[in-house]
């Protein structure tokens, strides 16, 4: 048997002071996770399965989408399709309908389809434009529905709702419940149809009621105020009114010339031409 040297032998020992070191360092680990091994495993199943669980929701949620936003452009498309007497031209390829009623019917129908099978915000815009093709085929009904939609759920929704209710109202020379609504939407925070329009729909509105100082008041303050913010803007800036000011503008002139005179002048945009 071989003689081990002195050397041999304090290589050896070195060897297994590091060997026990390890394994004394191994062995307090085990000892630490020792019975947590199964819960540990657990964690990261669930950590991997709800990763697995969260990109197909998200994959489906963004189909369910797009499904939803293709059905509700479709039934959009039958209620603008057009109304053809006769025979539709050769080049039309959308759908057509023979009369108005028979086109709202089938709007109907199709907006009822994407309100029953589709979440938020799609059954709600579905809704909203049901009730208002309903105004076609059971006027009473869509008024019931409109009035309904304009007091919950999406706020959009809810504004767009109380301004085809107005609109409806004033239709039906229903004239105080019409103002009441149009100055609602004014106070309101949701400013959904702008303040140009919805003063125009009231002036208008007090037009009809024999109230033409009130309405014309109103579309004064509105003009004026539209100018002078035009005239403030820096220069390098367009000066253009819009629609709605330019229809006030043309309904004061004809309601109260007099009124009409005392305006501001209309905004000459930057580098007009003087002609």
């Amino acid at each position: 048997m071989a003689r081990i040297t002195k050397k041999q032998r304090k290589k050896q020992l070195k060897h297994d002071a590091f060997r026990d070191t390890t394994m004394d360092f191994y062995d307090r680990l085990s000892h630490r996770t020792e019975g947590r091994g199964r819960a540990i495993l657990y964690v990261a199943v669930a950590l991997v399965a709800a990763a697995i669980l969260f990109s197909v929701y998200s994959w489906w949620s963004g189909r369910r989408a797009d499904e939803a936003r293709l059905a509700l452009g479709k039934a959009i498309e039958i209620a603008d399709a057009p109304v053809v007497t006769g025979t539709p031209l050769p080049n039309e390829t959308g759908p057509t309908f023979p009369n108005e009623r028979e086109r709202a019917q089938k709007a109907v129908e199709e907006f009822q389809k994407v309100q029953s099978k589709y979440g938020a915000p799609f059954n709600e815009l579905a809704r909203y434009f049901a009730a208002v093709n309903l105004l076609t085929v059971d006027r009473n009904k869509g008024l019931s529905e409109l009035d309904a939609i304009s007091k919950g759920g999406n706020a959009e929704v809810s504004a767009r709702a109380k301004f085809a209710l107005a609109q409806s109202k004033e239709a039906d020379a229903q004239y105080d419940a019409a103002a009441a609504l149009y100055q609602e939407l004014l106070q309101g925070k949701d400013k959904v149809v702008s303040d140009n329009t919805l003063n125009l729909r009231l002036a208008n509105v007090y037009e009809r009621q024999d109230k033409k100082d009130e309405a014309a008041n109103l579309l004064f303050r509105m003009i004026e105020a539209s100018r002078k913010e035009q005239q403030d803007k820096k220069e390098g800036k367009t000066a253009t009114e819009s629609a709605s000011i330019r229809a006030a503008a043309d309904k004061l002139q004809t309601l109260s010339p007099e009124r009409y005179a005392q305006l501001p002048p209309e905004p000459v945009a930057k580098n007009a031409p003087p002609f």
